[in-house]
C-alpha cells in the first residue's frame, strides 16, 4: 500500500517543482526516430509514417512530430481537434469555438497554409472527407483506439498523393487491443457551464491462438453550448474601428441604453459604435438616392438612433452530440498472409446559432399608401425623396421611383424602391443543425509474395451523408408580398395566405401571424462518396548492393486507383436568387453535382550508401517519384529525394526535397455561381470614404457603374461584410496547385545522457498557383488603389451601392499567385531520475516562422501573416511552443503543460483605421495541470485544470478578422474565452 504521507508530500514537491520549471509538452518522447517506430514482431521491419517501406532500423528524412497515447491522456478530451489545435505546426481550423462560419465539423490547418491542403490519414490511407470541399472531419476519429498521432512536415504527395502539402497528419491506431476498457471523461468551466461528457466502451481479443486480433470501440460525446452572453467579454458587441463599447466593457456595464422611443430587446444606442445597423426599430434607405433615416417606436422618422446589439446570441462553444463506433481486425489466412479491415460510423450534431434574422437592407418596392406608415412618417420621406429628385437621384442608374399618377412629383400614390433594416425578434434567433452520417470501410490482404518481397492490396469505400436545417430566418420574398399592402389587411399580389407585415413600428408589431407567413426553415443534403483500390509491392533489389553498403536498395511499387463524388440538393426555397428564401443567410445555393477521378502510378525507394563506415554509420539515399492522371485537371507528377545521414550513431541529419501537388476538390470543379457575403473594410466610393475621393477615384467609381451624384454619398460596408458572387466559373476551372518543399535538420540522441532527444528541423514550403478566391477588399483595392480594368470589371453595383441584393464582387474560384511557410522546429526530450521519488520527464515543441506569406496576384501587395492578425491572417504567431514536465512515481502521475503563444499585431493596412488598443495582442502563457492515480490494477483516476491561472482573452472588437474567427470580441479558436476548465475521468480496464 502507498503512505498517505508520502503521497501527499510527493503531490506537493510535483506541484511546487511543476510552477517553477519550464513545463514541457511530450511528444511521445521522441521527435523523428523511436517515436516514429512501430515495431512489428512477427517481421523485424518498422514502418514510418511518410513511407510506404518498411525496413529494419527505418528513420525518417523527413521531420516527423508524433503525440503519443500518453499525452493524448493528459489532455483529458475527447475531441481530436483540442490535441491537434494545441500543436505548435497549426493554426486553429473548424471547431467548438467556431459559431458564425462553421460546417458543423472539426479540422487541422497545418502550417497556417489552409485545411484543404492537409492531408488527413488513418493507418496510412485517406480518410472520407465530410463535404464536398475534401476536408476530413476529425471528430469521427474515436480516441480511445488512437495510438498515436504523427505529422509529417511538407510535402508527402509523392508517398499518399494529392492534398499533402503543409503535410499529412497519420492517426495510428491501436492493432491489437485486448481485453475491456471503459473510459468516461467530463470537463466544465469554472463559471459551471460548457459541459463535456463522454463515454468510450473499447472491447478487443486476440483470434484463433494469436492468429489475429479484433477489437471495436464505441463512443458517445454531448457538449453543452456557451454563449457569448455568458461571459462578460461576450455581452455587447465592440467595434474595432471606434473602440465603441471597449469603455463599458472595462466599466463593467452593459450595453448603453437605447434612446427614449428608439428600443428594443438587445438595441443599443447608435452612438455605441458597436452592434449591427439591421437593428430596431427599422432603419429607411431610398435605394441610391442618398436618402436614410429610422422609425421611432411611435412610427415618427428621423436621424438613425439605434444599433442591435446581436453577441448574446452567439456561441463561444458550440453545442455538439456524436455517437460511433469503429471495428479494427486482422487475421492470418496463411502464414505469412494477412487479411484486415477496419469499419468506422460515426454520426455528429452540431448546432449553430446567430441572432435574430432581419431584413438587412434587402430592397423592396412598398407603397407610399401603406398604412402602417405614419403621417410625420409619410412627410418625411415625400420631403426628402423630392428633394433627391430634383437632384436627379431618382430613376438615374436605378429604377427607384414608380411614378403612379404621372405627375412627375413623388406622392402617396408613388411606389419606392427602399432598404429596410429591421431585427425581427419575433422569429427568434437563427440557427443551423449539422447533423453528418459517415461510414468507411477498408479491407485489404498483406503478406509475403516472394522471398523479402511482400504485397498490400487493400479497397476502401466511404461515403459521408449530411443534412443541414436553417431555422429562424426571413422569407425575403415573402415579405415584399406582404409589405405590398394599403389596407393593412390584404395584400396586393394576390396570395391568398399573405399575411400584411407591419416593419415600422417597434418591436411586437409583427404579429403570430405574419411572423409565420415571413419566416422561413430550410433544408440541404449533402452526399460525398470515396472509393479507392491501392496495390503496391515492396523488398529489397538484391542486385543494387553498394560495396559501401553492405545492405540492397529497398523499393515499393504501386498503383492507385481514386474517384470522388459530391452533390449538394438544396430545397426550392435556397435556390431562389439572389438571397434564396433565407433572409440573413447571405444569398442562395444551388445544385452541385461534380466529381473526378485519378489513376496513379507511383514508386518509392531507399538506396543505402554507407552503412557501419567511419563517419557513415549510415548514409541513406531516400526517393519516391507519383504519376497521376486526373480526368479533370489532366496529368501532374511529384517526386522527392533526400538524405538521411548518421555520422556516428547519436547524431542524425537529414535532408529532404519535394514537389506536391494538390488537384481541385469536387467544390472547386463544380460550384455553380450563388451570391454570398465576404469580409470587407472599406469601399473606397462610399460616404464613409467622401473626404478622400479625388478626380481619379471618382472616375473609377464612375467606371464601376455609380452615377457622379453618388459617389461618396453611398453606404459603407455594413457589419464588416459585402455581398459577393462565389462559385466556380466553367468558363475557367482553376489548375492544380504545385509546391516545393523543403526540409532539413538533425536528430541528435544520448542514452548516457539523461536519454536526450533534440531535433530541429528547417521547413520551406511555397505554394504556387494555389486555389483560392480574391477577397473582395482584395478586389476594391486593385481597382480603386491599382486601377487595374479586369479588377474593376468584377464590381457590380446597384443604385450605387454594394450591400443590396443583386449588387456585389465577383470572387470566383480561380488560381491565385503563390503561399509560403517557412519556419525552425524544435523538440526536446530528457528525462531526470530521482531514485525512490520516481522519475522527471521534460518535453518541448517549438515552431518559430520565419515567413508566413501570400499573394494573390502580382498586382497586389503581399500579404504577410507573419506575427499578424486581421481580416486576411487567422492569428499566426511567430513562435508557439508546448512545455511539459510530468513526474512519475509509482501509481501517481502529475504534470504541467506550459502553452505559449508570442505577440502578434493588426495587419498594418487595417490598423490604420482600428482603435489604438486593438492594434496589438501580447504574448500569452497558458498552464494546464494534469494528475493521475491507478487505484489498484484495474481503476485509474485523473483530473485536470486547463488555463489555471485564468488569462483572460484579448479585446479586439468584432470586426479584427474573419467572421468565423473573430467572435465576442475575441479570437476563442486562438486564445480560450472560457475561463478555467476542470477536467476529470475514470478508466476501467480488465
Amino acid at each position: 500500500m502507498f503512505n498517505k504521507s508520502k503521497l501527499t508530500s510527493a503531490v506537493q514537491f510535483a506541484l511546487l517543482f511543476g510552477v517553477s520549471a519550464s513545463a514541457a509538452y511530450i511528444p511521445n518522447q521522441a521527435f523523428a526516430q523511436e517515436s516514429e517506430q512501430q515495431v512489428e514482431e512477427d517481421i523485424e521491419r518498422i514502418a514510418v509514417t511518410g513511407s510506404r517501406i518498411r525496413r529494419p532500423g527505418a528513420v525518417s528524412a523527413s521531420p516527423i512530430m508524433s503525440v503519443g497515447a500518453q499525452e493524448i491522456e493528459m489532455l483529458q478530451t475527447p475531441q481530436i481537434e483540442e490535441v491537434l489545435r494545441n500543436l505548435p505546426s497549426t493554426i486553429p481550423g473548424d471547431g467548438a469555438s467556431v459559431n458564425n462560419g462553421t460546417a458543423g465539423a472539426a479540422t487541422v490547418n497545418l502550417r497556417a497554409l489552409g485545411t484543404q491542403r492537409t492531408l488527413v490519414l488513418m493507418n496510412g490511407r485517406r480518410m472520407i472527407p465530410f463535404n464536398f470541399n475534401g476536408v476530413v472531419d476529425t471528430a469521427s476519429v474515436p480516441v480511445s483506439l488512437v495510438e498515436s498521432i504523427d505529422v509529417v512536415t511538407g510535402g508527402a504527395s509523392a508517398v499518399y498523393g494529392s492534398d499533402a502539402i503543409a503535410g499529412a497528419v497519420n492517426f495510428v491506431m491501436k492493432n491489437n487491443f485486448e481485453g475491456v476498457e471503459f473510459l468516461y471523461n467530463y470537463s466544465e468551466t469554472e463559471e459551471g457551464d460548457g459541459e463535456t461528457d463522454s463515454l468510450a466502451l473499447t472491447l478487443g481479443s486476440s483470434l484463433d491462438e494469436g492468429r489475429g486480433n479484433v477489437a471495436i470501440s464505441m463512443n458517445w460525446t454531448d457538449r453543452k453550448p456557451v454563449m457569448l452572453g455568458d461571459r462578460p467579454l461576450g455581452v455587447l458587441g465592440i467595434a474595432t474601428a471606434s473602440g465603441g463599447g471597449y469603455e463599458e466593457f472595462l466599466n463593467g456595464e452593459g450595453p448603453v441604453p437605447p434612446h427614449e422611443n428608439c428600443g428594443g430587446p438587445d438595441v443599443t444606442t447608435f452612438e455605441s459604435g458597436g452592434g449591427s445597423t439591421t437593428s430596431m426599430p427599422t432603419r429607411f434607405a431610398i435605394v441610391g438616392a442618398g436618402v436614410n433615416g429610422q422609425f421611432r417606436e411611435d412610427r415618427t422618422l428621423g436621424d438613425d438612433c439605434s444599433r442591435f446589439n446581436f453577441n448574446p446570441y452567439n456561441f463561444y462553444q458550440t453545442p455538439q452530440e456524436r455517437y460511433g463506433a469503429t471495428t479494427i481486425a486482422h487475421y492470418d489466412v496463411a502464414e505469412e498472409h494477412t487479411v484486415y479491415a477496419t469499419a468506422m460510423f460515426n454520426n455528429t450534431q452540431v448546432k449553430q446559432q446567430v441572432a435574430p434574422s432581419g431584413t438587412f437592407g434587402e430592397t423592396f418596392n412598398i407603397p407610399l399608401a401603406n398604412p402602417f406608415i405614419s403621417d410625420q412618417a409619410l412627410g418625411w420621406i415625400l420631403e426628402r425623396a423630392n428633394q433627391a429628385r430634383e437632384d436627379d437621384l431618382l430613376n438615374n442608374g436605378v429604377e427607384n421611383w414608380q411614378d403612379m399618377n404621372g405627375n412627375g412629383v413623388v406622392d402617396q400614390e408613388d411606389y419606392l424602391l427602399v432598404q429596410l433594416r429591421r431585427r425581427t425578434l419575433e422569429l427568434g434567433p437563427r440557427s443551423t443543425n449539422y447533423e453528418t452520417q459517415l461510414f468507411q470501410l477498408v479491407a485489404g490482404i498483406e503478406g509475403v509474395l516472394y522471398d523479402d518481397w511482400e504485397y498490400d492490396i487493400s479497397f476502401q469505400y466511404g461515403e459521408s451523408n449530411r443534412t443541414n436545417i436553417s431555422a429562424g430566418y426571413t422569407n425575403v420574398k415573402n415579405i415584399q408580398k406582404a409589405l405590398d399592402s394599403t389596407d393593412g389587411v390584404t395584400c396586393k399580389g394576390g396570395d391568398a395566405t399573405c399575411v400584411p407585415i407591419d416593419l415600422f413600428g417597434g418591436f411586437g408589431t409583427i404579429t403570430p401571424e405574419a411572423a409565420a407567413y415571413s419566416s422561413a426553415t430550410a433544408l440541404i443534403k449533402q452526399e460525398y462518396e470515396q472509393e479507392v483500390f491501392t496495390a503496391s509491392v515492396s523488398g529489397p533489389l538484391n542486385f543494387i548492393e553498394l560495396p559501401t553498403a553492405g545492405v540492397p536498395m529497398s523499393l515499393s511499387l504501386g498503383y492507385e486507383h481514386r474517384r470522388e463524388t459530391g452533390e449538394t440538393i438544396p430545397d426550392e426555397c435556397l435556390k431562389e436568387a439572389p438571397s434564396s428564401c433565407l433572409g440573413g443567410a447571405g444569398g442562395n445555393t444551388l445544385p452541385i453535382k461534380g466529381g473526378f477521378k485519378v489513376e496513379e502510378l507511383f514508386f518509392e525507394g531507399v538506396l543505402p550508401i554507407f552503412d557501419g563506415q567511419f563517419m557513415a554509420e549510415t548514409l541513406d539515399l531516400e526517393f519516391a517519384y507519383r504519376s497521376a492522371d486526373y480526368d479533370s485537371v489532366g496529368s501532374n507528377d511529384t517526386w522527392k529525394i533526400g538524405l538521411s545521414w548518421r555520422p556516428v550513431e547519436d547524431l542524425l541529419i537529414r535532408v529532404m526535397d519535394q514537389a506536391a501537388t494538390r488537384a481541385p476538390n469536387v467544390g472547386e470543379i463544380a460550384a455553380p455561381v450563388v451570391t454570398g457575403l465576404s469580409n470587407a473594410l472599406l469601399d473606397p466610393c462610399s460616404v464613409a470614404n467622401a473626404g478622400n475621393i479625388d478626380a481619379r477615384l471618382r472616375e473609377l467609381c464612375i467606371s464601376t457603374g455609380m452615377t457622379d451624384a453618388q459617389v461618396g454619398k453611398v453606404q459603407d460596408v455594413i457589419s464588416g461584410q459585402v455581398n459577393a458572387f462565389q462559385g466556380t466559373n466553367p468558363e475557367q476551372l482553376p489548375e492544380a496547385e504545385e509546391a516545393d518543399t523543403f526540409t532539413a535538420g538533425f536528430v541528435y540522441t544520448n542514452d548516457d545522457l539523461l536519454n536526450l532527444e533534440l531535433s530541429v528541423d528547417y521547413y520551406d514550403i511555397e505554394v504556387d498557383n494555389t486555389i483560392g478566391t480574391f477577397t473582395a477588399q482584395q478586389t476594391l483595392d486593385a481597382c480603386y488603389t491599382f486601377g487595374v480594368t479586369s479588377e474593376c470589371e468584377k464590381i457590380v453595383r446597384i443604385g450605387g451601392d454594394l450591400t443590396i441584393s443583386g449588387a456585389g464582387i465577383q470572387t470566383y474560384t480561380t488560381n491565385l499567385s503563390y503561399r509560403r511557410a517557412e519556419g525552425l522546429e524544435i523538440g526536446l526530450y530528457f528525462n531526470v531520475g530521482m531514485e525512490d521519488w520516481g522519475e522527471l520527464n521534460f518535453a518541448t515543441n517549438v515552431n518559430h516562422y520565419l515567413t508566413n506569406e501570400r499573394q494573390s496576384s502580382e498586382v497586389l501587395p503581399i500579404i504577410d501573416c507573419l506575427g499578424m492578425y486581421g481580416n486576411n491572417c487567422s492569428p499566426t504567431p511567430e513562435t508557439t511552443w508546448n512545455q511539459r514536465v510530468s513526474w512519475n512515481m509509482d501509481d501517481l502521475t502529475v504534470s504541467l503543460l506550459w502553452r505559449h503563444l508570442s505577440s502578434i499585431d493588426m495587419e498594418e493596412v487595417q490598423a490604420e483605421g482600428s482603435f489604438e488598443e486593438f492594434r496589438s495582442i501580447d504574448s500569452y502563457d497558458y498552464i494546464d495541470l494534469f494528475a493521475s492515480y491507478n487505484l489498484g490494477e484495474n481503476t485509474k483516476l485523473t483530473f485536470g485544470i486547463d488555463n489555471i491561472t485564468e488569462e483572460d482573452p484579448p479585446v479586439v472588437g468584432g470586426e479584427a478578422g474573419s467572421t468565423a474567427f473573430n467572435s465576442g470580441n475575441t479570437f476563442p479558436s486562438t486564445y480560450s474565452a472560457l475561463g478555467r476548465i476542470f477536467k476529470a475521468s475514470v478508466k476501467f480496464t480488465f
